[in-house]
């Protein structure tokens, strides 16, 4: 045994599950409204923050500590009530922890996290062969934390980058064209592209009850149920066609017939329709795909995607780490003849099919 490698390992795992109860404690931080009682407050103590939160200060102590130790918020050792220090959240720590309509909000997605614990026993059972996992029976912490992880990128990234890199679909959109959001889950994507083009009539889809009753709430809130509108149905099998557009966002490799989904989407589109599919980004290979961004969706792909394909008798899910080559295999499969890559972000495989 190399002595060294094993203590690089142990380094590794120590840090690693440092973070693992980090992901938890920024959750705790959001319900207790900790995060966003520190943005724009300046240097603070424990008991001030306590106050502001009314929460109780010993143990908001322990939880600012926690922060700091991640780099989190930023620690002071002068100043305080006490001469114990002070914290704060800077405005890079703001961005990413207590706004969430910033682009790189991450809260979100440790609450996206927090729903794997909670379904751990579903999860081994799955794995041993046991109760299929689908989406739905999952905890609901995945669905909400699933919404606020998203949302913001598609706010900075549909309207500006993707949809400017689609052929000729920016001016049928603002010229009123007609779009399906197939998995739309809480219907995040679908409401960004219906404020972003208010001429546009769009139909969000989704397998999930719960999730479309969501969608639904959201639609009235943002004003937008005169041009909106949500439906339960799945992937292959949902009404309607004449689609200018069709969306798929994240959800693709979920599904457990891929190249039916994709099959059903070609025949609801007109003629001259496009495509829009956004899937993780990947290589599609190893090694190229063990990197942090890989790890992340390797591991949603163990604990979230390929159980949910499963669910519904997939024999070959794709995973979340399929890669834009076996994705264009999938859509020449269902019928689309004209592929290409539009643009990609680090997270992200933008893909344009055309019938």
């Amino acid at each position: 045994m190399d002595g060294s490698r094993l203590q690089e390992l142990v380094d590794r795992v120590v840090l690693d599950m440092g973070a693992a109860f980090g992901a938890a404690t920024v959750v705790l931080g959001d319900r207790l409204g900790l995060w966003k009682a520190m943005a724009g407050a300046g240097p603070l103590g424990a008991g001030e923050l306590a106050r502001r939160t009314g929460t109780r200060e010993r143990l908001v102590t322990e939880w600012l500590a926690a922060q700091a130790a991640a780099g989190y918020v930023s620690y002071s050792p002068e100043g305080g009530v006490d001469e114990s220090g002070t914290y704060t959240l800077t405005e890079e720590q703001a961005t990413v922890f207590a706004d969430g309509s910033s682009p790189v909000f991450m809260t979100g997605l440790a609450e996206l996290i927090s729903s794997v614990y909670r379904d751990e026993a579903k999860l081994v059972d799955a794995y041993r062969g046991g109760k299929a996992l689908a989406w739905g029976d999952h905890d609901p912490a995945l669905f909400n934390g699933t919404e606020r992880f998203f949302r913001p990128g598609y706010a900075a990234n549909l309207p500006g980058d993707w949809i400017p890199a689609l052929d000729g679909v920016r001016d049928r959109l603002v010229a009123g064209a007609r779009v399906a959001d197939v998995g739309c889950g809480h219907g995040a994507s679908t409401l960004v592209l219906a404020q972003a083009y208010p001429a546009a009539r769009l139909t969000g889809i989704d397998s999930h009850g719960p999730s479309i009753a969501r969608a639904r709430e959201l639609a009235v809130q943002a004003g937008v149920t005169d041009r909106v509108t949500f439906e339960t149905a799945c992937a292959d099998d949902y009404p309607g066609t004449g689609y200018d557009l069709v969306c798929l966002f994240d959800c693709l490799h979920d599904m457990g017939d891929p190249v039916g989904a994709l099959r059903h989407v070609h025949t609801t589109l007109a003629p001259d329709g496009t495509v829009l599919l956004v899937e993780p980004f990947a290589h599609g290979r190893l090694p190229d795909d063990l990197t942090p961004v890989g790890r992340l969706f390797f591991n949603a792909s163990a604990t979230i995607c390929v159980p949910g394909a499963l669910s519904q008798g997939a024999t070959g899910a794709l995973g979340a780490q399929a890669g834009r080559e076996r994705l264009f295999d999938v859509a020449r499969e269902a019928g689309f003849t004209r592929m290409r890559q539009a643009t990609a972000t680090p997270f992200n495989l933008v893909l344009e099919l055309k019938p």
